[in-house]
């Protein structure tokens, strides 16, 4: 007999059980190249979160996956299947460089870098508000649109880097460095002047403002008119439009935010860590923050949860691939791979387990109940 689910159960127990299931399947795999899979657990564990430098570079990459997870997130909420992630976070890179380069000589840091911020929202909007337009007013599929636009950017992007933004004399597409005003300060750093000492890596303040972006996304959707709109337009639009919601209006301001969103990437990654305009940072983040939102239950709190884990999986997966030969990182993608298959296309593969549990202990406690009254 099923049963509904608490809440508990289906947010917290079912992606922690799938996890689980991803590991099982990936000891398996280790098993048989030959490697002891308790080891390969130890090993990534350590890597990650055994010492304050793994600590450092795990949370350096979940900082992206909180991002790209909202990004995907906010989107999904208005029912909008948001693919574009990677484009949205490259073109934000893009603003947040061009804001550096112009200006690193004659403002503040403070000034510089809060306009940086605004640049790569503001161009990874505009990068999300075509694909919207065209899913709002001319009836193209958002899902075939961002695609192809990530495509475009990375294009783009070359293009610039090769011809027009690379540094004089350079024989790599990349542009000058940022001068100091254009850094963002990393976390080792600060906690230096604080009296605490932590090793070097790339964590940096793109963290805090990761953090105030889950705040953002909750209180705007669960907390604001615009939120519910936007709610009420993923999971009924006939209901929305009865209720006088602007169905148009909506997309592209649910697309406009998750591509500021996704934008942030480029402050993370430009402004906090290689402080010049690059090719390929983004390094995939905008695709791997479609399976942070899935299994995060596109929630700020489930997407920070999911975000650590692959981070923690991001940084483990590379101290595995160095410590056994025999794990390569194509192995390390595929134990990735793993859990994006059990948390996203088989996020409800272990729900008719739990549906028939639930039922069976409250059929249970029913009899118990009735058989208590028939008593007294």
């Amino acid at each position: 007999m099923k049963a509904p689910l608490p809440g508990w159960v289906d947010i917290g127990l079912i992606p922690v059980v799938n996890v689980l299931l991803a590991f099982v399947v990936v000891g398996l795999i280790v098993l048989a190249v030959g490697v002891n899979p308790f080891t390969a657990v130890r090993i990534m564990i350590v890597g990650a979160v055994g010492y304050p430098e793994a600590i450092g570079y795990t949370l350096y990459y979940t900082t992206n996956f909180i991002f790209t997870g909202l990004a995907v997130a906010l989107a999904f909420h208005a029912g909008l299947f948001n693919i574009g992630g990677e484009g949205q976070a490259y073109l934000g890179g893009l603003g947040v460089g061009l804001v550096v380069l112009a200006l690193d000589a004659t403002l503040p840091p403070v000034l510089l870098i809060a306009l940086a911020v605004l640049a790569a929202a503001l161009f990874g909007a505009a990068w999300a508000a075509i694909p919207a337009y065209l899913q709002a007013y001319r009836g193209s599929h958002i899902v075939i649109t961002t695609i192809m636009f990530n495509f475009i950017a990375a294009a783009v992007m070359v293009y610039l880097m090769v011809n027009v933004l690379i540094a004089p004399g350079s024989m790599s597409p990349e542009s000058r460095a940022f001068a100091d005003a254009g850094h963002l300060p990393f976390i080792h750093d600060l906690l230096a002047y604080a009296g605490i000492t932590m090793g070097q890596s790339p964590l940096n303040l793109a963290i805090v403002w990761a953090a105030l972006c889950c705040v953002f996304v909750w209180v705007f959707l669960w907390h604001t008119p615009w939120g519910f709109e936007l709610r009420t337009m993923g999971h009924n639009p006939s209901a929305a439009i009865y209720a006088g919601v602007d169905i148009r209006r909506m997309t592209v301001l649910a697309m406009c935010l998750s591509g500021a969103l996704a934008g942030f990437v480029g402050v993370n990654e430009i402004l906090g860590v290689h402080h010049r305009l690059i090719l390929n940072f983004t390094a995939g983040y905008g695709f791997a923050g479609i399976a942070v939102a899935l299994m995060g239950r596109n929630h700020p709190v489930g997407i920070v949860l999911a975000s650590l884990l692959f981070g923690m999986l991001q940084q483990g997966g590379a101290e595995l691939s160095f410590d056994i030969p025999a794990i390569t990182r194509e192995m390390v993608v595929v134990i990735q791979g793993l859990i994006i298959l059990f948390c996203g296309a088989l996020a409800h593969f272990t729900r008719p387990w739990f549906e028939a549990l639930f039922g069976a202990l409250r059929a249970r406690s029913g009899r118990t109940t009735a058989a208590g009254a028939a008593e007294a």
